[in-house]
């Protein structure tokens, strides 16, 4: 809104422009949708950025302060197709409806904005992503700590956390992905929130903690929190009430889906930061899809809510050890019968957000068909489980439950096949209401009368070709051949004159009309009465409606892993009280199905109170990274609940996940690929404790040889010190060497064979350490032309050469003095005596001995 709110002295706008101003600067950060009759209509500079973000043309609208008005405009009817490209696009939508009576002749139609649309506050089918969580999020920042809220307006679902440093805010907003944040406008502005861009900034009141309070009871109808365990979490409540608000005043109606809210507490999951998430491909890969992913290989659930629900347990593996084993023991009996329960729940759909659907009173005739038929379906889950007697499963079922009442209301109500929408008319059920009944056979026999009223006044008039029949502008007339007006009785009255044809209507037919359009008035309007009245009729049952729909979600979810545990050869693994990590044969769940025309050569892992370390050296390429990654992949699946890719598999307590792998840069923020590397390593050193798993993958490769090793070194006796069960990769081989002063450090490698200039890479993991990267061989794998590598290898030898002469000459201008001592006994313990082996390399040490045995002759000989 710019000048033509300010200057008026030109033009005064009409009533309606006046009318769409005044709405304008309630809703200025938004896109007004006007509704002008048919069409949804925008205006000014909202009809520009429609016009360009989806290429609806620009049109004018009269003049204003002496220049047109921009116009552009989208049918009512195709409302959602348009409103699904504005939210992708991140736009929020301020959706006015006409409220008044439009049949008022020279009055303005009442306007009021009834709905507003944005990418956190989704709820509609068309709108989302069916297998993503759509979440609205808010921050507050308060005392060095986040508050942290998040609500699934399509699910109810409100769920609250204190967070207690940048890093873990920046992983819990990875792993939660919201679709829109809420940030209060005055607090200071986190260079991590400029990779968000739906954030919109409320003002710091809506964050005031007497408010949230107010709010939060009001919502649930409590006099307090305690109830939800929440109280204490002050600076979370603070985010939650301006994220309550925002809701209402987005949604303009009562939300009471939302019942209850809950305290997530970091202490009862395995915390995984915002990088190990992404170098583990959980849900996304490297490149921001979603092939090659955990996901993508586990997910085979068959409702939306199931997929959702993996997914959040995916990223939210749980440490509560008894729930683990409920899991599994449920995914032995789900084994058996699978197939039977799976093929119900392709009956079933998205229950959660047709249910959020109903308490918003936004559902469409279709989901109460889709309501209908999910219930039917209980019964037959209720029957297929009522000999088990696992505790977890029978709970579950047993919460999915049967809601005979509500199916015999729809039964009743809905017709078997209703349109699309409730302004078509005919989706409530014959025989539901007496009155609709009434009105509708006036209708129905509107059909048969008006053959009467024909065949009445062909003869009455003698014009065979006379015809009675209906259109929009005009509603019902008479319609006769110019050639016959002679033949027109004088009670005939002319309605329109076209070529060929006059139009007449007569009193009878008038009257005809009047009846079956206040028929048909009267029929739309009793059929939304009663199908609004459906909505009243559910809200008792939505809590239990939506631990019903949580309990089938979890059913999918369980049943689709007893399915992934027969078809992938998964092992149920050992949730063990006791510190470590064994596992038999492992093997990378992802790439192992990547490859399915090639054997994936399975490798073990033992991580004990003996044996805390792996320092794994091996060439590129040789699947150093990959052992890493499996082996963290397979404890987070332990810790989900899910059977895993390994022959037998013991996983002890686990706090956390550490990853450090690969290199890239972060130009936005300024950094490095060596600063993203530092930055990363500080997070794990600083947080590591005796029950996390480290992946450390080639540290100190970003900076000099001597700073890199010396860096690297002293990290790994870090992590030794705080005894974290760690996977370090390295190719500095001197690191090999803490084995001899660490005891709970061993070292493995990954073996290569080289062979006529070319390397076959065996992809096992065996004891010991080796010194060879093989980096020529994978170089010219990867592409590199042979000239090049022919001179690279001529230059290795060339420095191999040189250092070993160096290492000679030093050594014998070091030592010459010694070799004509009295004492050559005593001149070679001394030599010995300064050596520092623990810097030796093999191949250093091997030098030594062949320049001592060579001075050793000289000395002989002379």
């Amino acid at each position: 809104m710019k000048s033509y709110l300010k200057d008026k002295k030109i033009n005064t706008p009409t009533p309606s422009m006046q009318q769409y101003i005044q709405l304008k600067k309630k809703y200025s950060d938004m896109l007004l949708f006007y509704r002008m009759g048919d069409f949804y209509e925008l205006f000014y500079e909202d009809a520009k950025k429609i016009s360009n973000l989806i290429n609806i043309t620009l049109t004018k609208r009269g003049i204003y302060d002496g220049k047109p008005i921009p116009m552009a405009g989208i049918p009512y009817h195709a409302l959602d197709n348009y409103l699904a490209k504005l939210v992708a696009l991140g736009e929020s939508i301020a959706i006015c409806e006409q409220i008044g009576d439009s049949k008022k002749a020279g009055s303005l139609i009442e306007r009021r904005v009834v709905r507003i649309v944005t990418p956190g506050t989704l709820s509609d089918e068309a709108l989302m992503d069916e297998k993503q969580d759509n979440l609205l999020a808010a921050i507050w920042y308060e005392k060095e700590k986040f508050g942290y809220a998040t609500l699934d307006v399509s699910s109810g679902r409100f769920i609250i956390s204190e967070i207690d440093n940048q890093d873990n805010m920046v992983a819990e907003l990875q792993r939660t992905n919201p679709a829109e944040i809420l940030y209060p406008e005055t607090i200071r502005k986190f260079t991590f929130l400029e990779n968000y861009r739906n954030i919109r900034y409320r003002p710091i009141w809506e964050f005031d903690l007497s408010t949230a309070y107010k709010q939060l009871n009001r919502q649930f109808n409590t006099n307090n929190l305690h109830g939800f365990g929440v109280e204490k979490a002050k600076i979370a409540l603070c985010a939650a009430g301006c994220l309550l608000q925002y809701v209402k005043d987005t949604q303009c109606v009562s939300l009471p889906h939302i019942s209850s809210i809950s305290l997530e507490n970091k202490k009862n999951i395995i915390v995984m930061n915002a990088t190990t998430q992404k170098n583990l491909e959980l849900t996304k890969n490297l490149q921001g899809g979603t092939q090659n992913t955990l996901l993508d290989i586990l997910d085979r659930t068959i409702t939306p809510m199931g997929s959702r629900m993996l997914k959040r347990w995916i990223h939210t593996p749980i440490r509560n050890r008894c729930m683990l084993i409920h899991r599994q023991r449920s995914i032995v009996i789900l084994q058996e019968t699978f197939i039977k329960i799976r093929k119900i729940l392709t009956k079933i759909q998205d229950l959660e957000r047709i249910s959020s659907r109903i308490a918003l009173k936004s559902a469409r005739p279709r989901d109460f068909t889709r309501m209908r038929y999910a219930l039917k379906q209980f019964p037959l889950i209720q029957e297929l489980f009522k000999n088990y007697s696992e505790t977890h499963l029978k709970n579950i079922v047993y919460h999915i439950g049967y809601f005979e009442s509500l199916y015999q209301l729809l039964e009743r109500a809905i017709v078997e096949f209703p349109p699309a929408v409730l302004r078509e008319g005919g989706v409530i059920a014959s025989g539901y209401n007496n009155e609709l009944d009434k009105w509708r056979t006036i209708s129905r026999d509107c059909t048969s009368y008006l053959h009467d009223l024909e065949e009445k006044e062909r003869k009455n008039t003698g014009i065979d070709t006379l015809k009675i029949t209906y259109n929009r502008v005009h509603g019902y007339y008479i319609q006769i051949h110019r050639s016959h007006n002679h033949l027109i009785p004088n009670y005939y009255i002319r309605k329109q004159t076209l070529k060929n044809f006059e139009r007449y209507t007569i009193p009878e037919l008038k009257e005809y009309e009047k009846n079956v359009l206040l028929a048909q008035d009267k029929i739309l309007s009793l059929e939304k009465e009663l199908y609004n009245g459906l909505f009243d009729f559910f809200i008792p049952y939505l809590g239990a409606l939506q631990r019903s729909a949580r309990s089938l979600a979890e059913l999918d979810v369980l049943s689709n892993l007893a399915e992934r545990a027969i078809s992938l050869n998964y092992v149920c693994p050992n949730i063990s009280k006791e510190t470590g990590i064994k596992i038999v044969a492992g093997r990378h769940p992802v790439i192992e199905q990547k490859i399915k025309n090639q054997t994936f050569i399975p490798n073990s892992l033992n991580l004990s109170q003996k044996e805390r370390m792996l320092m794994i050296t091996g060439p590129n390429m040789g699947g150093k990274s990959t052992y890493m990654r499996q082996n963290a992949l397979i404890v987070l699946l332990s810790y989900i609940g899910s059977f895993v890719p390994a022959n037998e598999a013991i996983i002890g307590p686990i706090d956390q996940i550490f990853t450090r792998i690969g290199a890239s840069d972060d130009l936005s923020s300024g950094r490095s690929t060596f600063m993203v590397e530092m930055t990363e390593t500080a997070n794990i050193l600083n947080n590591a404790t005796k029950d996390s798993l480290i992946l450390m993958d080639e540290i100190g490769r970003g900076t000099s040889t001597h700073d890199g090793l010396s860096l690297a070194w002293s990290c790994a006796e870090e992590l030794i010190q705080r005894q974290s069960m760690t996977l370090f990769s390295t190719h500095y081989f001197e690191l090999t060497q803490l084995q001899n002063k660490h005891p709970l450090i061993k070292n493995v490698h990954l073996n290569a064979l080289e062979h006529n200039q070319s390397i076959i890479f065996m992809y096992n993991v065996k004891d010991g350490a080796i010194d060879n990267s093989y980096g020529l061989a994978v170089a010219a794998l990867a592409g590199v032309p042979a000239n090049v590598i022919e001179r690279a290898r001529k230059k290795s030898y060339e420095l191999a050469k040189k250092n070993d002469l160096y290492e000679e000459n030093r050594s014998s201008q070091y030592h010459y003095h010694l070799f004509y001592q009295k004492s050559m006994e005593k001149s070679i313990i001394n030599l010995i005596d300064r050596l520092d082996l623990d810097n030796f390399t093999p191949h250093k040490a091997l030098n030594w001995l062949y320049f001592l045995k060579k001075r050793i002759n000289k000395k002989i000989q002379k």
